[in-house]
């Protein structure tokens, strides 16, 4: 019996995700209603993010989850948000979704905070240097040039989506 429940639960969430992707993937909202669920997601180059809730959810919940978690795994990737560099990170990523969310209850809202926790402090500084992002320190370990360095990254950013 218990093996027989487990494939079933497989296949029918193979079938939700298919089903999600299909409907996200032919209309250009970034909210949907599915088979009683409330969907969010956003993409970026190759990768698409989803956060599902149940029908009666609040969307605007949802969708400041999805963009906690967005925003977490920016700073973790360093702003290159795609495939490879997820995978590459994988340990990473997992870890800040399980910092993020557990068991459907979602634990921080705070992007900077699951950074701090699971990315060690070195690897972010190495990013800093390496790329010129000061997003990642918090502002009052930034000296004013650093501030005014984030700002134009952010600006860059901002116009090249």
């Amino acid at each position: 019996g218990g093996l027989r429940n487990s494939r079933e639960a497989v296949v029918s969430t193979q079938s939700t995700g298919e089903a999600v992707f299909k409907k996200t993937k032919e209309t250009d909202f970034e909210i949907v209603a599915l088979r009683g669920m409330t969907v969010v997601y956003r993409s970026s180059v190759d990768v698409l993010f989803y956060v599902v809730g149940d029908g009666e959810e609040n969307e605007l919940i949802l969708s400041q989850a999805l963009n906690t978690f967005f925003d977490t795994i920016s700073v973790i990737l360093k702003k290159n948000v795609e495939k490879k560099s997820i995978l590459n990170k994988m340990g990473l990523v997992m870890l800040a979704a399980d910092d993020f969310i557990q068991e459907g209850v979602i634990l921080e809202c705070d992007s900077d905070a699951i950074v701090a926790r699971v990315c060690p402090k070195s690897e972010l500084q190495e990013g800093v240097a390496a790329s010129g992002m000061m997003g990642s320190l918090p502002i009052t370990e930034q000296t004013v040039q650093q501030v005014l360095q984030s700002a134009r990254e952010g600006f860059k950013w901002s116009l090249l989506r």
